[in-house]
């Protein structure tokens, strides 16, 4: 018999949940409620709260509009947002997560010599960009350290959601690369929410026959736990939802694990096991 588990570990961590909390909260007082960017990288869970009121915008959006509510989501944006709702009349729903609110507080008090290792036009990245007026360097990789000027003092953050690891590398690497004349310092703002994850996620794929990562292909956390899990489990396949399962995975298959990421609902993920269930039993 096909045995299937979720992760208990897998779903919305605190700053999403807080986030679609604060919406559900504001449409069920509110007819309409727009929201700058996706509120979660899942478009099932958007779609949901779409049904309810919630209407998705973007920066030249929110640029038209006066006199209305828009919420900011967890990932937090950069000040002259919070300066634009002013000049418009915008009362702001602010569900930026407490971890990425203390980082930008101290990318803007160190302000200058600022490296931040994040994806490149990531919500949470322009956020933190923004704390210094647009000049701090992004790196995406431990590949594009190697083009910093290190005769130059580097103060190293890091985004909420990326590699421990990866960190790690590049904090070594510039340690052993930075000139004597140079001052440089790490700050590792991890989420350990997040980081957490990526040993439990390793366990998790490595005791089933069949892992289905449930995700929205734009998560960037979502991207580095499925990575990890196909490391560990070759039989690892990345889903948006119920309808990609392919019957044929199952053939052979005595475990399968379902997880996913920081950003995949509960409910999504049980939908999945549901559809295994009853492709199973046909």
């Amino acid at each position: 018999m096909l045995q299937i588990e979720i992760d208990s570990g897998s779903g919305f961590c605190f700053g999403v949940t807080t986030a679609i909390k604060k919406a559900e909260e504001e449409l069920a007082k509110e007819n309409t409620l727009y929201c700058l960017g996706d509120i979660v990288h899942n478009g099932m869970e958007c779609e949901r709260l779409r049904q309810m009121g919630l209407v998705t915008i973007n920066h030249k959006e929110m640029e038209q509009l006066h006199n209305v509510k828009v919420l900011l989501r967890a990932h937090g944006e950069p000040p002259e947002t919070y300066e634009l709702a002013r000049r418009n009349n915008i009362e702001i729903i602010d569900a930026t997560c407490p971890v990425v609110l203390k980082l930008q507080k101290r990318i803007k008090e160190q302000h200058e010599d600022i490296v931040i290792f994040g994806k490149k036009g990531h919500a949470e990245v322009l956020g933190l960009v923004g704390q210094t007026d647009g000049h701090a360097i992004v790196i995406e990789n431990f590949d594009e350290v190697k083009k910093l000027d290190f005769t130059h003092d580097i103060y190293l953050f890091s985004q909420t959601t990326k590699s421990l690891d990866e960190f790690h590398r590049i904090t070594e690497y510039i340690q052993s690369h930075i000139s004597p004349t140079a001052t440089f310092r790490s700050f590792d703002t991890i989420c350990r929410s997040v980081a957490n994850r990526m040993p439990n996620i390793t366990e998790f794929a490595a005791r089933h026959d069949l892992i289905l990562f449930v995700c929205g292909r734009k998560s960037s956390n979502g991207k580095v736990l499925f990575s990890e899990c196909h490391r560990i489990n070759p039989n690892s396949y990345l889903i948006e939802g119920p309808e990609e399962i392919d019957a044929s995975w199952l053939k052979d298959v005595h475990t399968v694990g379902i997880c996913g990421a920081t950003s995949t609902p509960k409910w999504l993920m049980e939908q999945c096991r549901d559809a295994i269930a009853i492709t199973v039993k046909q």
